[in-house]
C-alpha cells in the first residue's frame, strides 16, 4: 500500500503573502460640541451659545429616576437628564436643572434631539472605504433631519 501526501509548494514570487496592516484603532467620540439656536441667558445677561454635552450613562439615565420632581412631573426627566449630561454652556460648567430650566423651547428641543442623536443612534455608524481613491470614513446610516442629505 502506497501513501502519499499533497505537499504544497513553497509560495514562488507570484504566491508571496502580502503584509498584512494592523487595523486602526477606532476611538469612542464622548464629547459633542454644540451651539444653540438662541442662547441661554444668565442671571448678568450674557448670552451663552457654545457648549458641551457627553454621551449618557447608564446612571444619568437612572440617578433621575430617584428624583422627587421627575415622580411629581415625568416632563421634568429632560430637564435632570440634560443637566447630568451637558458639561458647559459658555462660561457655565456648573449646568444644574436650573440652568436647563431657562433655556428658551427652541434650544431645549434642540438639546433633547442632540441627546437622541449621540446616544441612541450612535450605533448607526459605519465605516466605509471609497471604491476609487481608497479613502475610509464613517457615514451615519440614519441619516440626517428631513431635507438633510
Amino acid at each position: 500500500m502506497r501513501r502519499t501526501s499533497s505537499l504544497v509548494p513553497p509560495p514562488g514570487p507570484e504566491q508571496a503573502e502580502t503584509p498584512t496592516v494592523a487595523p486602526r484603532r477606532e476611538t469612542l467620540r464622548t464629547e459633542f460640541p454644540f451651539e444653540l439656536p438662541r442662547g441661554y441667558v444668565d442671571g448678568a445677561g450674557t448670552v451663552h451659545r457654545d457648549g458641551v454635552m457627553r454621551l449618557a450613562t447608564a446612571r444619568d439615565e437612572l440617578v433621575p429616576l430617584r428624583d422627587d420632581r421627575v415622580r411629581e412631573n415625568p416632563a421634568y426627566l429632560t430637564v435632570v437628564l440634560l443637566s447630568r449630561v451637558i458639561t458647559r454652556i459658555g462660561t457655565v460648567v456648573d449646568v444644574h436643572p436650573g440652568v436647563v430650566e431657562d433655556l428658551f423651547a427652541s434650544d431645549l428641543a434642540f438639546l433633547q434631539d442632540m441627546y437622541r442623536r449621540i446616544n441612541s443612534e450612535g450605533h448607526t455608524r459605519a465605516s466605509v472605504v471609497c471604491p476609487e481613491c481608497r479613502h475610509r470614513f464613517a457615514v451615519d446610516l440614519a441619516g440626517g433631519r428631513l431635507g438633510e442629505s
